[in-house]
């Protein structure tokens, strides 16, 4: 079995990911290149195509682990004993981490190992109708609308506009002001940090990563921004949000703008995970997920 050599994502994989990102019906947020090449460098993200197979691995808290490989369905139970042996070679056990259902049933065929296999619920996507992010309709959302008319009640000069090249800069500056909020609030998080690094490196060379965006403008300020793209036939995932927490109903307004100028075409909204972040989780239970992806931790025993 020819062995595994692993080396660092780069900014030029974009087309290698997308090819394999979008070969398959892949329903994890993780699995595109805008979201690996992000958090490359706190995951320490690495990759090796080998033999039509695209295999991806990370390291947190000093556990190696792999991601899910991506390939035809075919290639997968080759795929895990290709990463069994590489794992065996480093000294460590087989850990995936972020893995879908699919593949956990490749995981249970498996024959040469058996997996403990677990629920990662703090890292399920949020899936919405988009639809119901665009009409706020229902009981259930009532309230998002009312923080939305708010909004407009408020601010009738409030612009929504496309993210382009004299919008960026803009984005930057409400990236700064967000990022101190934050850092006050939270000193000793260093996902802050590494999560602004992360979008004004996007930023700086946003056409590349052909991504769509959307901003408020108000009285000259970039109150709210976000960007996203489509991550498989019929959803788009929305990569990063940021609006001033000081301006009634500024989050309501980005998200339902977004969706409605960019996404409308789209019937899902992959809004990413939670991480166990209990404000987080609140609001993004508050808007009524239409469904959760699942993802699974699995350890060879």
């Amino acid at each position: 079995m020819i062995a595994i050599v692993f080396r660092d994502l780069v900014k030029e994989d974009k087309p290698l990911l997308d090819r394999y990102c979008h070969s398959q019906y892949y329903e994890n947020s993780h699995l595109n290149f805008t979201n690996l090449f992000m958090w490359r460098e706190p995951y320490q993200i690495k990759i090796c195509e080998e033999n039509d197979v695209l295999y991806m691995i990370s390291t947190w808290q000093d556990e190696l682990m792999a991601l899910q490989p991506l390939g035809a369905e075919d290639k997968m139970q080759e795929a895990i004993g290709k990463l069994a042996e590489y794992f065996k070679e480093q000294g460590k056990p087989l850990v995936f981490s972020g893995i879908e259902k699919f593949f956990v049933r490749e995981l249970e065929f498996y024959p040469g190992a058996k997996f403990d296999i677990k629920s990662d619920r703090d890292n399920f996507d949020y899936v919405y109708l988009a639809e119901k992010l665009i009409n706020l309709s229902g009981r259930k959302l009532h309230s998002k609308k009312n923080h939305l008319n708010a909004f407009r009640k408020l601010y009738p000069q409030a612009e929504c506009l496309p993210i382009d090249d004299d919008i960026i800069t803009l984005c930057k500056i409400e990236l700064n002001n967000w990022y101190k909020l934050r850092l006050a609030d939270e000193p000793d998080d260093p996902f802050i940090g590494w999560e602004r690094k992360a979008i004004m490196e996007i930023l700086n060379d946003f056409r590349y990563f052909d991504l769509k965006g959307g901003a408020i403008r108000l009285d000259g300020r970039i109150i709210a921004f976000t960007f996203g793209e489509q991550l498989n036939k019929d959803t788009a995932v929305i990569h990063v949000e940021k609006a001033d927490p000081d301006i009634r109903g500024a989050y309501p307004a980005i998200n339902q703008g977004f969706v409605a100028h960019a996404w409308s075409h789209m019937t899902y909204i992959n809004r990413e995970e939670d991480m166990g972040h209990e404000g987080l989780r609140k609001a993004k239970e508050s808007y009524k997920p239409e469904k959760m992806i699942e993802k699974f931790t699995a350890r060879m025993i």
